[in-house]
Order: C-alpha cells, then sequence, then structure tokens
C-alpha cells in the first residue's frame, strides 16, 4: 500500500509566530495561505503543516498521489483502493469517502494511542 507523501499538520495557537518560529529552523513555504490560517512548510523532506483554528489535534498526513514536493507522482493508490484494503484487514476507520466517486477524497482514523491519521488525496 502507498499512502504517499508524509507530513504532519500541526494545530497551532498563533499562525504568524509559529510561522516564524519554524523559519528559524530552516523550513521555508511550499504551499498555503497565512491569510487563511494555514501554510505548508518545507526543509529537505520534512513537510510540516501549520493550521490556526482548523482543528482541535495535531494530525499524521499522508498524500497520495503527491511526492514530498506536493507534485503529482505517476502512480498511486488511490485513496479508495487504500480504504478498503485498510477495512478487509480490521483497520476501523473514523471517516470513511465513497467508494463509488473518483478524485480528491479523504480517510480518517487513529493508530493504537489515539494519534489521527488523515489520509487525504487532492486529485
Amino acid at each position: 500500500m502507498k499512502v504517499g507523501a508524509f507530513s504532519i499538520s500541526l494545530a497551532v495557537k498563533d499562525i504568524h509566530a509559529s510561522n516564524e518560529f519554524y523559519e528559524k529552523l530552516g523550513f521555508t513555504k511550499l504551499g498555503g495561505n497565512i491569510d487563511q490560517k494555514w501554510l505548508i512548510l518545507k526543509n529537505g523532506d520534512a513537510v510540516i503543516g501549520l493550521f490556526e483554528g482548523m482543528f482541535d489535534r495535531n494530525i499524521i498526513t499522508f498524500n497520495p498521489g503527491w511526492d514530498q514536493n506536493g507534485q503529482n507522482t505517476a502512480e498511486f493508490d488511490d485513496v479508495r483502493s487504500i480504504q478498503k484494503s485498510l477495512k478487509e484487514a480490521g483497520v476501523k476507520l473514523s471517516a470513511e469517502c465513497d467508494e463509488s466517486t473518483s478524485g480528491p477524497a479523504h480517510i480518517t482514523l487513529s493508530d493504537p494511542d489515539g494519534n489521527s491519521i488523515l489520509i487525504d488525496q487532492h486529485r
């Protein structure tokens, strides 16, 4: 199963302060809109998302169909295929996508320690 690009999505209290902090660690803007209170930052292969007021906890994020630069990959496992495989393996999903659709969709689940995982396909 190929879950795609990995990042951590951080629930931040002040997007400007967080952006300034991570810039000091060498991160640069990859995408997003600070006025909409979300940014995607990158340092080497490390990718983090900063999200102010969008969710309560940090989230482990995977993006099927994207590489670590947010560019489309030639081949990838569609989120619906990933969902089917996870369900067949007995993994409980907290949000499912409609398997009869195509294109952008997402699923959510939690690991055994309660860490939230988002598998978010954008294409």
